[in-house]
């Protein structure tokens, strides 16, 4: 039988497998997180993890402004954001997973608009908002550059996109090729916080 010890030895040798493999995979197909971990997405435990106000905070959201959440899953961080953004702002959740969407519909907490579309191309006009954000989803997106793009073109000059980054996420990038993504895309840096475990760089559009 074995001990406690090689218990847990085996235990992080199989997580660190798996991350290897699913790793590997996640280079090779880009897709949305399935609707069936909106659970976890959406749990104390992530919330734990990941704080809303300061990953919110490190992204540049303030108050009175109007702000898109891209890839908001089951709303995990939007209704923080709705709290940040105050009675003078407003808050969009975008997602292209409708299953996902439904999730955050049946939410008792206040709820952003909710929209369902592809992040490669947004529908909304140019210059929309103060404020862009994602967690934990640029390195989904099939065409990253793409939605960033689309994220410069309906920011107001001058304003603010937070891109977060979490080690334990299988498209995890480094903050230096988080930062390159961005600048490629017409973006400059504002800021960058947290640590290697869990960051954020904030951009901002000239």
């Amino acid at each position: 039988m074995m001990s406690v010890t090689e218990i847990f030895f085996w235990i992080i040798v199989i997580i660190l497998i798996w991350q290897i493999v699913i790793r590997i995979g996640r280079k090779v197909w880009h897709f949305p997180a399935p609707s069936f971990i909106g659970g976890f997405l959406d749990s104390d435990f992530r919330r734990w993890i990941q704080p809303p106000d300061l990953l919110l905070s490190r992204s540049g959201i303030e108050p009175g402004m109007t702000v898109l959440e891209v890839g908001c899953g089951s709303c995990c961080f939007t209704p923080f954001a709705v709290k940040m953004a105050g009675p003078e702002g407003k808050v969009i959740g975008f997602y292209i997973q409708k299953e996902m969407l439904d999730q955050c519909s049946e939410k008792e907490t206040e709820l952003p608009e909710l929209v369902q579309a592809d992040a490669s191309n947004l529908p909304f006009c140019e210059n929309t908002f103060d404020a862009v954000y994602m967690v934990t989803v640029l390195q989904e997106i099939p065409d990253p550059h793409a939605a960033l793009m689309e994220c410069r073109r309906v920011l107001k000059k001058g304003g603010v996109l937070g891109v977060s980054e979490f080690l334990v996420d299988p498209d995890y990038p480094l903050k230096r090729t988080t930062i390159a993504m961005g600048e490629n895309a017409g973006f400059v840096v504002d800021g960058v916080e947290g640590g290697f475990w869990n960051y954020t760089v904030r951009f901002r559009k000239p």
